[in-house]
């Protein structure tokens, strides 16, 4: 019997395990660039959407349609669960998560409440539904950190520099203890859901960790992302932040595959974290709008860069801009499965 890791190039290189194609996805493939989901969003606000089995299921099919990607992400939000639970918030156009009652108190920690599979019933329908037409295609759940969510709930909405954040962590350490213990229920539940409906990897972003010392993610935060991906190692984990290249040994011990953002090059990624783990990147997403002979020898680079990694799953350095031209990102997949296990291999040679 024909195995899942040799039957999906993503999860045989989040194995370690290469085959004849180096897979693709793009972190933000369901939607924002392409023109058929702006036609089907039209109207609907972005959290009513993600509880639309129809829509959802759609959506996150359109790109895997369009660009022949290795897997499909579950369109979703991290905010998601925090709604589930019943944290008043909002997703608002152009702003992003707002947060009616931001939490600065042992009191505001009423807001949350653990998950069950019952407060996403969606979530459940979506998933079981792309399980279903995918296929052999993967379908990658996920969830945000308690970090970052934490961010969003101290702060009220995004923040540039997370100085509440920052200074309830270090000054009410009880208090963020408990917030993340919380939270970090919550997202290993919402990736269990997610798991149990058929999803065959999950990615944990913690967006923001990258604005962390080493010391203070290492003592504050990185228990309570191991908490989370401790309770899901029956799938393949992808750990992914933006700027956290000084924090990659240590988010790199607790998950299987570690993202990398465009900031280094993904050989000293592998070599930082002991040579130990497939990866995943790492092209910068704002060169999209690059010519494309230049963004095609970018993106060799980085294949060649990957193969220093026992596996690589190619994506880019962060989210797809929303006025990307769709057909570049055809193109990039195309690219990876015509020359990614040549290319690979003569870096390797």
């Amino acid at each position: 019997m024909t195995s899942q890791v040799e039957t999906a190039p993503l999860l045989a290189a989040a194995a370690g395990e290469m085959g004849d194609r180096v897979p693709v996805w793009f972190m933000r493939q369901a939607g924002r660039s392409l023109p058929e989901y702006h036609a089907l969003r039209e109207g609907i606000a972005m959290l009513d959407s993600c509880q639309r089995p129809e829509l959802v299921t759609e959506i996150t099919l359109q790109p895997v349609r369009r660009h022949g990607v290795d897997a499909a992400i579950l369109f979703s939000d991290i905010m998601v669960p925090l709604l589930a639970v019943g944290v008043d918030l909002d997703i608002v156009a152009g702003v992003g998560p707002v947060v009616a009652q931001p939490i600065r108190t042992a009191d505001d920690l009423k807001q949350l409440r653990p998950l069950t599979a019952d407060d996403v019933p969606y979530v459940t329908e979506s998933v079981r539904a792309l399980v279903a037409e995918l296929g052999q295609t993967p379908l990658i759940g996920f969830a945000g950190a308690p970090f970052t969510l934490a961010s969003y709930l101290i702060e009220g909405g995004p923040s540039k520099n997370y100085a509440r954040t920052k200074a309830l962590m270090v000054g009410q350490p009880e208090l963020w203890q408990e917030l993340c213990s919380r939270l970090a229920v919550i997202s290993a539940a919402f990736l269990r859901v997610q798991i149990d409906a058929g999803a065959r990897a999950v990615q944990l972003f913690d967006s923001w960790a990258g604005a962390l010392s080493v010391a203070d993610y290492r003592a504050l935060v990185l228990p309570h992302s191991r908490a989370v991906l401790s309770q899901v190692t029956d799938v393949p984990r992808i750990h992914f932040g933006v700027g956290t290249g000084e924090l990659l040994p240590d988010m790199a011990s607790i998950t299987d595959v570690i993202g990398v953002d465009w900031r280094i090059e993904l050989a000293e990624a592998s070599r930082r974290v002991g040579g130990t783990h497939p990866v995943q990147g790492n092209l910068d997403p704002a060169l999209l709008g690059a010519p494309w002979d230049v963004l095609a020898d970018r993106i060799r680079a980085i294949i060649r860069s990957g193969a220093a990694a026992p596996g690589h799953i190619f994506n880019l350095g962060h989210g797809v801009p929303p006025d990307t031209d769709p057909t570049v990102l055809t193109r990039i997949v195309e690219l990876v499965h015509a020359e990614g296990a040549e290319l690979r291999a003569e870096a390797t040679s």
